[in-house]
């Protein structure tokens, strides 16, 4: 049967202010779809992506692609999940900031016990991106070193336990003795305070010289240059996201000038392509989440209805940890 729910809805792209309240109709569950009743919502980077614009998408529309909850209906055809499971999605379609959203069942991941909703909707997304980043993106091994910017994000903070977990040496970059203090405490290794500090010299001095194999950068135009300035000759810089804009205008000679570099910029969705792929990363994380190994640090909590104020927290640049939403 349809179901009626609160969503937020956006009739254009812009600032945080163009997202509203809105009831919804949602349909009954198609063959192959889903429809899951929230109990907690994910808010990523993607999704001030899709609002602004950076990413454009057809509006009207919802907003977010992270949620998890319990089934509340199937459609035709389903099979491997019935009404009442726990179950959680990152991969969207568009419209995880609501009450319920129907999705396809090949996008959702059953929740094991000792991986609870809120956690799930903290760490899906951000966690699933940790995963191809560091066992697909770039295979680490025990003993690498590695730079990874943001490190008291939300995805930066997964990435310093995950690290800690292989062996892995990592130098994370912050923008306050506080967040310094935050990543230290998840197992980063070396941070960097880039307002005190020059990232590039730092990092040639905790190599001896030699720079690192990989950088993880989900910054973007504000790092660009000194991601590539930090890699050894045929290092790779994972370009993963775009928090201070977009990289532009790049000419590829300075990648044979600065030591026959590469440069990928990847996406989560090209990695958990078919249902394969998504058990096993997603198999991998919730493993992590439930030995304790990976734990969720949701610093920042919003009613739904106050999506806007969690954009503008987002935007600031001065939220730690994850940030949710609560239908």
């Amino acid at each position: 049967m349809p179901q009626s729910v609160k969503a937020i809805r956006i009739h254009e792209q812009g600032s945080p202010s163009v997202m509203k309240l809105e009831n919804v109709e949602l349909d009954a569950p198609k063959p192959g779809q889903v429809r899951v009743r929230h109990e907690t919502i994910g808010v990523n980077f993607i999704d001030t992506y899709h609002r602004s614009g950076l990413y454009k998408i057809p509006v009207p529309s919802g907003i977010g692609m992270e949620a998890a909850g319990v089934v509340d209906a199937i459609g035709e055809g389903v099979a491997g999940f019935k009404p009442g499971d726990r179950v959680g999605y990152c991969s969207g379609p568009i419209g995880a900031y609501a009450q319920a959203h129907t999705v396809s069942a090949a996008q959702l991941m059953k929740l094991p016990d000792g991986v609870s909703s809120e956690d799930a909707a903290a760490l899906m997304l951000k966690g699933l991106t940790v995963q191809y980043l560091f066992r697909s993106t770039y295979r680490l091994k025990a003993g690498e070193t590695i730079l990874f910017h943001a490190a008291a994000g939300g995805v930066g903070l997964i990435a310093c336990q995950w690290a800690k977990h292989l062996g892995v040496t990592m130098i994370g970059t912050v923008g306050s003795d506080d967040k310094a203090d935050l990543a230290l405490g998840n197992g980063c290794t070396h941070v960097i305070n880039y307002h005190k500090e020059d990232v590039v010299a730092r990092v040639k001095e905790i190599t001896g010289g030699k720079g690192v194999p990989v950088v993880y950068d989900g910054v973007g135009k504000d790092t660009f240059t000194i991601s590539l300035d930090c890699l050894s000759p045929r290092g790779l810089l994972a370009s993963f996201g775009n928090s201070s804009g977009s990289v532009t205008g790049v000419d590829l000679g300075i990648l044979a000038a600065k030591g026959s570099l590469y440069v990928t910029r990847p996406t989560l969705f090209h990695y958990i392509a078919t249902r394969e792929e998504l058990d096993a990363a997603s198999g991998e994380l919730f493993d992590l989440v439930a030995r304790g190994i990976v734990k969720a640090d949701i610093r920042q909590r919003f009613a739904l209805a106050d999506a806007v104020k969690a954009h503008e927290a987002l935007a600031s640049r001065n939220t730690v940890g994850a940030t949710v939403l609560i239908p």
